[in-house]
């Protein structure tokens, strides 16, 4: 009898369904590759008028821009090896900026750009300067020629410069206290002086934020210098911070506290000396608050070695209020409807912050959790929001 092939066994059941999982997984991966492409370039269309900048080690490509007045977005892309901020500076005044752009990563700045040259910072500090040059369009000609009178901002505009002088005495004060301080050799005293001192800077950070070189000496972090914290450039509030609550050691520090005794009593000078537009009374706090929801609330890094963000956050809600004040008697008139959501957005961002207020000034930043500091940036940026309202209600919304 003729032998006959055995008959083949027909595959197992969970080979088959296997093979047919991998099919299955195969064209579903083939559908989600074709819908992130077809994501990316809806992006890249919807983007197209993004002028990209990227910020190199020590200069940045291009660092030479010309755009037409009116809304401009730049996507500054980071390929350096440290967290850098890029800005643009009219003059000593910072028109816009991003700080802490984190290497590797990109964020975008929108400006309201009148026609005019200005100047762009490229992350270090000592980096070369840019030229950004903005040509006249039909619509920044007719916004200019449709301004309103100023003269219903005359007495807002004269409080606020009230206000910046009591705080700017203020904060003379509270940095005399800390220079004195450290001058005694007293560690402790200084450490128990900084927050008030820094606390004093904050109520008029936004105004302050706008005198980029003398700002730099006050404010910068040791990550816009190319030693960091060893370089000579870097003196301040945070080069004291490292040495209090850091190295927890003043030598050296003296000169330090004395340089910033007087370039607090000139930011205060220059801040009288310094016009504001009506159209920059909100947006300068409106910038502060969009500070702490972007980088400062997350990231922890305003306050690295004193961990006293918390107060910091309470004084610039302060100057946002006081802005709030002063506006209102226009508000009542021109946009009743807005203040409600005004009001209940400095009312949560408050409530927030009184939720980590302590017997003396607030929680240390550090022991503050990831949900905790995101509910507190949602809260700076839904204030923020709310307050970005306020110039198209008066007319100021520009170009």
């Amino acid at each position: 009898m003729p032998n006959q092939a055995p008959p083949q066994a027909s595959p197992p059941r969970a080979l088959r369904w296997a093979v047919a999982g991998s099919v299955i997984v195969m064209i579903a991966a083939g559908g989600l590759f074709y819908y992130a492409s077809k994501m990316a370039a809806a992006k890249r269309l919807a983007n197209h008028d993004e002028v990209l900048v990227t910020i190199h080690p020590h200069s940045c490509e291009p660092n030479a821009l010309t755009v037409p007045a009116g809304r401009a977005s730049f996507r500054i892309v980071n390929r350096s090896d440290r967290a850098v901020e890029w800005e643009i500076l009219d003059g000593v005044l910072v028109i816009e900026e991003r700080e802490n752009i984190a290497p590797g990563l990109s964020q975008v700045i929108n400006a309201n750009l009148l026609p005019g040259d200005y100047t762009i910072t490229c992350g270090l500090l000592s980096n070369p300067r840019g030229s950004l040059h903005v040509t006249p369009t039909a619509a920044s000609d007719a916004a200019a020629k449709a301004k309103p009178s100023m003269v219903a901002f005359v007495g807002p505009l004269s409080e606020f410069r009230v206000y910046l002088s009591s705080q700017g005495n203020a904060l003379i004060k509270a940095v005399t206290a800390l220079e004195q301080a450290i001058d005694a050799g007293d560690l402790g005293q200084a450490q128990a002086l900084y927050a008030p001192a820094r606390a004093a800077y904050q109520r008029i950070a936004p105004a302050a934020q706008r005198l980029a070189e003398l700002d730099n000496g006050i404010n910068a972090r040791a990550d816009y210098f190319e030693k960091r914290e060893q370089d000579p450039s870097f003196v301040g509030f945070h080069r004291l911070e490292f040495a209090l609550f850091q190295q927890r050691n003043l030598d050296g520090m003296v000169p330090v506290a004395q340089r910033l005794v007087v370039d607090v009593t000139t930011l205060k000078q220059q801040l009288l000396a310094q016009s504001l537009p009506p159209e920059q009374l909100v947006s300068i706090v409106v910038r502060n608050l969009n500070s702490i929801a972007d980088v400062r609330a997350s990231s922890g890094e305003e306050e690295r070695y004193s961990h006293t963000d918390l107060n910091g956050f309470a004084a610039n809600l302060d100057a946002a209020h006081k802005v709030v004040v002063l506006l209102r008697p226009l508000l009542v008139k021109s946009a009743a409807d807005l203040l409600p959501k005004i009001d209940s957005a400095l009312s949560a961002f408050e409530a927030e912050l009184n939720g980590f207020k302590l017997k003396e000034g607030y929680a240390s930043y550090d022991s503050i959790s990831a949900e905790q500091r995101k509910q507190i940036a949602d809260k700076a940026k839904a204030l923020a929001a709310a307050l970005d309202g306020i110039d198209p209600a008066l007319g100021l919304s520009g170009l």
